[in-house]
């Protein structure tokens, strides 16, 4: 992936699902909005066209391959960044996306090569700090099966241990990675993402504070 150059700030929250990171992501979009900053939520899947067949897929709506879930989830991203992503990072916006191409490779390398998801990645840009919401994957089953009563408690357990081995690979490989203990008070978790949010626009030149 290549170094964002833009003036903007890009920042990621990755985590397994039930980990908290979407309302994570929300608590910061709201705090720095409230001290004056211009920033932008967003997501992943999108809502554009490519986005809508993802989530047809993740639904069961329809089957495809996982290299073709891949390949779809890439191009979802390539849009995402064309019409929504650079066009905000450009105008000097703080845009904080609540899942990106990591989610692809540490979900996809449960059915498809993680280094070629990679690869299919490479040419996007990578986000200035991503937060990795570390919380159990027993706990994060356990509150998954609280809103699916379909979900069969241990496989979903012994599938999202294997993400998070691939999570903890990226964390490793990427400088840019932040791991948070998600196991703790909400407000305990965002002030480290606040002061690590903080420390990043008062470093970096380029990210300065919007009137």
């Amino acid at each position: 992936m290549i170094k964002n150059t833009h003036p903007g700030l890009f920042i990621d929250f990755e985590g397994l699902d039930g980990s908290g990171a979407p309302i994570q992501a929300s608590l910061l979009t709201g705090i720095l909005v409230k001290e004056g900053y211009r920033v932008h939520l967003t997501k992943e899947p999108t809502n554009y066209l490519i986005g809508g067949l993802i989530k047809g897929f993740l639904t069961k709506e329809w089957k495809t391959t996982p290299e073709c879930q891949q390949l779809l989830f890439a191009a979802d991203r390539a849009q995402h960044l064309d019409r929504e992503i650079i066009p905000k990072l450009e105008s000097g916006r703080i845009v904080i996306t609540d899942r990106y191409a990591f989610s692809s490779v540490a979900y996809g390398s449960l059915e498809t090569d993680p280094s070629w998801i990679e690869k299919i990645n490479e040419k996007f840009i990578v986000p200035d700090i991503v937060f990795l919401l570390k919380v159990r994957p027993k706990i994060c089953a356990m509150r998954m099966k609280e809103s699916d009563y379909g979900l069969e408690l241990f496989t979903e357990e012994q599938k999202l241990i294997k993400v998070w081995k691939t999570y903890e690979s990226l964390s490793k490989k990427y400088k840019n990675f932040h791991v948070i203990n998600g196991e703790r008070d909400e407000t305990e978790i965002i002030k480290d993402i606040i002061d690590i949010t903080k420390k990043h626009l008062g470093f970096s030149g380029k990210k300065k504070k919007q009137s």
